[in-house]
């Protein structure tokens, strides 16, 4: 590899985008020498939005002055806090905005939506994921199948991809469901797959699940401000997300769902309909605003998404977001999409040159992944994380997924294409070095 050509290549590139302004609006990481890492790990934890400090301190001041009147009269009430995100997360999902909400966790939401649409009767039992799905989601389905008196093992379906391929092909799904469609209550299936970067198309997903009568649910941890998604036009039936990676809201941050208009309406909004799908848990927070406080033991549901809320949001947790969604605004989705790609491009050019040192699990085509490769590294297991080791000790942060995966993932609100090259030079040099 030549370096110094690549490292001018890579800086006329950063010269030339029109975005590389929003990288100073991040606070960027440093090693205990105080120089700058190369951050390539926004897939696991945004950057902090420098916005966000101001933001809580105001909370925390709103707190201090006005205690519980900050409820109703703070400088944005606390009681409506939900709906400084709303019009932000609509647009990164590609719904109306009576369809998003911002609350909970991720799994604590999908715990939420399979209690609404998980609904086994007769020989339609099972749950479609993927293999190697993210841990808690499988946990939480397991959960919910065990919670309805059956066996995960036999009721839960995992999709491996085929022989000697290293993803799920959506001929492989429409196949599982044209054979195993009658059994299939349920199919949650990733926007992104985290261990592989594969992206998913959730329109035809959603379809070919429709077509089999299965109810079709997607986890978007991995999407949400990382590709673009047009969720009212897909037809799924639910979507969940957390708000840390891609969004850049904290760790632990608020997370989000979407329920589509149909399946909102649907709902009595006086009285739970406990055996119809979509039929909810109920919380204060999902009583309509108007008659909340009265206190009454009526329910009466608030309108769209928002009647699947619990309990008032955490304020200090939802703060943060507010900060990087007005940045995703002025940024533009379909900008950072188009960084995004070349910004992976780039990467998957200068580290296919590497091969057969390394092996990359993502799809080569860029819409058929976001901004992530997934590399594994010839040699085994204990030369893949002897590699991922010697990145982190010389200043380039990525992500290491058992049994053999670095993870990495050019994050275009503040990754430069100099990030870009600078991580292939130094993979470069550690597999010289390992060989």
């Amino acid at each position: 590899m030549n370096y110094a050509a690549t490292l001018q290549d890579a800086r006329e590139r950063d010269a030339a985008d029109p975005l590389h302004a929003f990288r100073a609006r991040f606070a960027l990481p440093r090693d205990e020498r105080g120089a700058p890492v190369v951050y390539l790990s926004g897939h696991s934890l945004g950057l902090a939005p420098l916005a966000a400090r101001e933001l809580l301190l105001q909370e925390l001041d709103e707190w201090s002055r006005l205690a519980v009147q900050g409820h109703e009269h703070g400088r944005r009430p606390w009681v409506p806090y939900h709906e400084n995100l709303t019009a932000g997360l609509a647009a990164l999902t590609g719904a109306r905005p009576g369809e998003v909400i911002a609350m909970n966790s991720l799994t604590v939401n999908l715990h939420l939506m399979l209690a609404s649409f998980y609904r086994p009767a007769g020989k339609r039992t099972k749950i479609l994921i993927e293999s190697g799905a993210f841990s808690s989601d499988r946990h939480a389905v397991a959960s919910q199948i065990a919670w309805h008196g059956l066996d995960p093992g036999t009721h839960l379906m995992e999709l491996a991809p085929r022989a000697g391929e290293d993803t799920v092909a959506h001929s492989a799904i429409e196949a599982c469901l044209a054979e195993h469609g009658e059994q299939i209550a349920l199919v949650l299936w990733p926007g992104v797959q985290f261990r592989t970067g594969q992206s998913f198309d959730l329109a035809r997903i959603a379809r070919a699940t429709h077509a089999r009568g299965c109810v079709s649910g997607f986890d978007l941890a991995h999407s949400i401000g990382n590709t673009p998604l047009s969720l009212h036009d897909s037809g799924a039936d639910f979507a969940v997300w957390c708000s840390y990676k891609y969004l850049n809201g904290g760790p632990g941050a608020i997370g989000g769902c979407f329920i589509p208009e149909r399946h909102a309406q649907a709902q009595s909004r006086t009285q739970h309909s406990g055996g119809v799908p979509g039929a909810r848990l109920a919380g204060w927070w999902g009583h309509e605003l108007q008659s909340r406080f009265l206190m009454e033991p009526q329910f009466r549901a608030a309108d769209g998404a928002s009647a699947w809320q619990i309990s008032n949001p955490p304020i200090l947790s939802a703060t943060p977001l507010i900060a990087s969604l007005a940045i995703f605004a002025e940024a533009g989705l379909s900008r950072l999409r188009a960084k995004s790609v070349a910004l992976t491009d780039f990467m998957d050019a200068l580290v296919r040159r590497l091969e057969p040192q390394v092996h990359i699990l993502t799809p080569r085509a860029s819409s058929e992944r976001g901004c992530q490769l997934s590399i594994r590294i010839a040699g085994g297991t204990q030369r893949g994380r002897a590699v991922f080791d010697a990145l982190l000790a010389r200043g380039v942060v990525c992500d290491w997924r058992t049994p053999d995966i670095i993870r990495v993932a050019p994050v275009p609100l503040y990754n430069r294409f100099e990030d870009v090259a600078q991580f292939a030079q130094t993979l470069s040099e550690i597999l010289g070095q390992s060989a």
